[in-house]
């Protein structure tokens, strides 16, 4: 579900593009795809993915109010309403600062601990196959 409407939305992206949004929509709309298919395909990382389009569940009601407001429709009771279904969406998912910044910091900087020790890992591995060859020959 979630793929068909990013495709959807990404189709109109650039279906009427500059208008809806520019190229980080696109790459937006793409890396999101991409990750989804890939948990699906490999069957990794779901909770990841799960979390991820849990902060996207806002999406339709910010692109059902440029539709509204494009179609002329910015008085009327829908519009409202959309705007504070909106407004809920985001409301339902603040976080304190600590977490919100947390969330953006620690994944990549242990992402960036996990490659180093993934180096020294496989450079402690060579050194030893390399060791080893030397005694055995």
């Amino acid at each position: 579900m979630s793929s068909g409407y990013f495709l959807s939305d990404v189709a109109m992206i650039i279906w009427t593009y500059p208008t809806l949004g520019g190229l980080e929509y696109v790459l937006h709309h793409g890396l999101s795809m991409f990750a989804i298919m890939q948990s699906i395909l490999t069957g990794e990382a779901e909770y990841y993915i799960f979390m991820v389009l849990f902060t996207e569940s806002t999406t339709p009601f910010v692109n059902l109010r440029w539709y509204f407001d494009v179609a002329g429709m910015k008085s009327t009771k829908r519009y409202v309403l959309n705007g504070i279904a909106m407004f809920l969406g985001w409301l339902v998912r603040r976080l304190h600062m600590v977490t919100f910044y947390g969330l953006h910091i620690i994944p990549p900087v242990l992402a960036i601990m996990n490659l180093l020790w993934f180096f020294k890992i496989a450079k402690g591995m060579v050194r030893t196959l390399r060791k080893n060859k030397t005694h055995t020959s």
